[in-house]
């Protein structure tokens, strides 16, 4: 089992990856990247081209590592039938081989609404779409791996991802869109139906945090709080209040139009089937992590907000 301070990040140019390729570093961790092509982003870090759907590519850059970051999915919610179990056996496979610790950014897919609108750890895991039965299953196989020894895991579950270098979410997808300051903001959302956020550099740090922790079990899964937007109005008006002008309207997503894109097009037709995410409030609770930590990381929704949106070339 490695002793120094190496992780790999699979997906390290995306949203919790590279979120957490920043903290690593930061930390003084060693952190090396596989990545389909070189990228300027990760500086700092050793690149090493291959590609996640590879085994021999994944075994090969996880040697000398003691954690895992699996933060790598196919992109556009497309092909998640064929890629995402192939990319996670191989990262099981790595990790059983160097006695590595997977960490996986979990997701909210996994619940059905029978586990609304409070959920914890315990929570059953019923989902009701296909995107949420594979991670279900994702989940399952991570838990037989550590229960085989010797790799181990840790899953920390957060609401929807904003930060400033996250292109492809909801925030950045729905509410604004990157590169323009917003003539308008979207609201996915019924008024008056709660949503939880989660902001990049908070997931990073509570995962960081965790890893650190002398008493982590073998199989550890926690939930964050992040910011919970009670009225579903609160996100969008913070983004008005910082970009400073607040006569920036706010208008309901129009899902008619994904209706219609979904006919034709693979990644509308994924977003319309998480839909019930946005018609019913979820909102985890962080009793277990707050236990572990004393405190979960919390950047003020202001600054988290106005962060993102430089980031995203909105402001």
């Amino acid at each position: 089992m490695a002793t120094t301070r190496t992780a790999l990040i699979l997906g390290a140019t995306g949203g919790i990856g590279g979120a957490m390729r920043q903290r690593l570093l930061a930390g003084g961790w060693q952190v090396k990247a596989l990545t389909r092509r070189p990228s300027p982003l990760l500086e700092g870090c050793e690149q090493i081209l291959g590609d996640a759907l590879d085994p021999v590519a994944v075994l090969a850059a996880a040697q000398g590592v003691s954690v895992i970051v699996h933060a790598v999915n196919p992109p556009g919610y497309r092909n998640w039938a064929t890629q995402v179990l192939p990319m996670i056996d191989n990262s099981i496979a790595a990790a059983q081989a160097v006695g590595a610790r997977i960490v996986l950014p979990g997701t909210v897919y996994n619940y059905g609404p029978d586990a609304f609108p409070v959920i914890d750890e315990a929570a059953p895991q019923r989902p009701r779409t296909r995107k949420g039965a594979i991670r279900v299953a994702l989940e399952q196989r991570l838990t037989r791996a550590a229960e085989e020894g010797p790799a181990r895991v840790l899953i920390v579950r957060a609401g929807d991802y904003f930060g400033a270098d996250a292109a492809n979410n909801w925030f950045s997808q729905a509410l604004v869109t990157a590169g323009a300051r917003p003539k308008v903001i979207r609201v996915p959302g019924r008024r008056g139906v709660g949503h939880q956020w989660a902001y990049l550099p908070d997931v990073a740090e509570t995962m960081a945090r965790l890893l650190d922790h002398p008493a982590l079990p073998d199989v550890a899964s926690y939930h964050m709080a992040g910011h919970w937007d009670a009225d579903g109005r609160q996100m969008a008006e913070t983004i008005a209040r910082v970009l400073g002008d607040p006569a920036v309207p706010i208008h309901p997503l129009p899902w008619w139009q994904l209706r219609l894109a979904a006919l034709f097009l693979t990644t509308p037709r994924e977003l319309m089937e998480m839909r019930y995410l946005w018609q019913l409030p979820l909102r985890m609770t962080n009793q277990r992590l707050v236990e572990m930590l004393g405190a979960e990381p919390h950047t003020p929704l202001d600054e988290a907000v106005a962060t993102t949106l430089s980031g995203l070339g909105c402001r």
